[in-house]
């Protein structure tokens, strides 16, 4: 029973930050997609993972995180972690980009770029909204 507790206590609020990312993602994904035909993988990514952020801290402060912060706080620290993870991701996308298949592939690339920055996303934000990292 306790270790069943444990497993939901884990797997649960992630679950329900994917849900409630899901929303920003596609915004994401989706503009980053429109515009990468006429702008480059780099500039595509910062305007699509920007658009999607915003989105994302609104959803997350309305129906995910107990707010333990003053909003201004909690915005400050969100976005600043987000810059980070915008940054990490951009690089990734640059990086994959080098390889032939991956450019030739953007939603994959973008896929995976996205997974990867799911988790570094998940921790910073459960911080900055409830003070808790894990």
């Amino acid at each position: 029973m306790i270790r069943r507790k444990a497993i939901l206590n884990f797997i649960l609020p992630k679950l329900k930050f994917a849900a409630s990312s899901s929303v920003a993602t596609l915004v994401d994904y989706l503009l980053y997609l429109i515009l990468v035909s006429s702008l480059s993988p780099v500039a595509s990514n910062l305007i699509s993972a920007t658009t999607g952020m915003l989105i994302n801290f609104l959803l997350q402060k309305r129906y995910i995180f107990q707010l333990k912060r003053k909003v201004g706080a909690t915005f400050v620290i969100s976005l600043l972690s987000s810059i980070i993870g915008i940054g990490l991701g951009t690089f990734f996308i640059w990086s994959l980009n080098l390889l032939e298949f991956f450019s030739q592939h953007q939603y994959i690339t973008k896929g995976i770029v996205t997974a990867v920055i799911f988790f570094y996303n998940f921790y910073t934000k459960r911080y900055a909204f409830e003070r808790k990292m894990f």
